[in-house]
């Protein structure tokens, strides 16, 4: 008796079709996905849900038959598969959404979402003032304004925009420089009358301050003059209350706790209102915040027209700065 031949092996299973523009967005979440690290953030930029994210990636997995992503409890990775994907197709993307921004721009009407950043203070006192005018003349740009005093990674985050203080913005980044800031020493009445008023800045170990919350010691620096003959200081501080957030020093000031070193956007209205007082002027604080307020764009060739109009309003706005 002869052995059967054996049965011949079936033909693998015919993948399924895709539609080409099926492929973009699919192509777009993985995009987005390997720049952001995460599928949450990736939904959040997209304007999606998470599981669309997930959905449209698992898609294009089997689309290509092969595995795109690494998924796991912690983090998110691309495999090597996924990596050559995303170097080939990302060129292409940023070609095709800045000529649909170029496209929409030519029709007329501003419209996107816009994802900004802003320090806490800065923020809530004029950056959020000054956004019902402008929706009131761009009805089709909606903003998420996020106010945190850590500093976000823009593009690795999803933020098309950031509001910083600071004297040198990063070169791999767009800057427009909105106005100049600069940090101001004051205490209240109270407290000088009842500590009296330093004439240097090393007297300032002396006094109770009340340091920004940073990293390391709490110290504060200081300059007078110009070119060779400046003189700088650097005097290590300390008192009842650090805090990382302005609006909390500056209350702390207030009310007679120490003396504070603040922006001046912080700090110029309690100053008009005499409930503050300048204190060592002839001294320059250095070093510590920024000495202008810039908006910063993740770099690209084409800046997007809601991001200019917004950059355009926020200059006007605060282009007397804070005297």
């Amino acid at each position: 008796m002869t052995a059967s031949a054996p049965a011949p092996a079936a033909p693998p299973a015919p993948r399924p079709a895709v539609r080409e523009e099926q492929l973009w967005v699919q192509l777009q979440a993985l995009v987005a996905v390997a720049r952001l690290g995460s599928f949450t953030q990736a939904a959040q930029r997209l304007g999606l849900s998470k599981a669309a994210i997930s959905q449209r990636i698992a898609e294009l997995e089997r689309h290509l038959g092969q595995q795109l992503v690494q998924r796991s409890t912690r983090s998110v990775r691309l495999s090597d598969a996924g990596r050559r994907l995303v170097e080939q197709a990302e060129p292409g993307l940023q070609l095709l959404s800045r000529s649909l921004s170029e496209a929409l721009e030519a029709a007329g009407t501003p419209r996107g979402l816009l994802r900004v950043t802003a320090p806490v203070a800065l923020g809530r006192q004029h950056i959020a003032p000054a956004l019902p005018a402008f929706f009131e003349r761009y009805p089709e740009i909606r903003i998420e304004l996020d106010l945190s005093d850590r500093l976000v990674a823009l593009a690795q985050e999803g933020f098309d925009l950031a509001i910083r203080h600071t004297s040198r913005p990063p070169d791999t980044h767009v800057a427009f420089k909105l106005c100049a800031s600069q940090a101001l020493l004051v205490g209240s009445p109270a407290y000088l009358a009842r500590a009296g008023r330093p004439q240097h800045p090393a007297e300032l170990a002396g006094h109770a301050c009340l340091p920004y919350l940073r990293s390391g010691p709490a110290q504060w620096f200081f300059a007078r003059g110009r070119g060779e003959a400046v003189e700088r200081v650097r005097v290590p501080v300390q008192g009842p209350l650090r805090a990382g957030n302005s609006e909390v020093l500056r209350e702390a000031a207030l009310a007679g706790l120490g003396l504070a070193l603040l922006p001046d956007f912080s700090a110029r209205e309690a100053l008009r209102q005499g409930l503050l007082e300048p204190v060592l002027p002839a001294w320059r604080p250095v070093d510590f915040f920024g000495e202008a307020i810039y908006a910063i764009h993740p770099w690209s060739g084409h800046t997007p027209q809601p991001v200019r109009l917004l950059v355009d309003h926020l200059r006007q706005g605060l282009r007397a700065g804070f005297d």
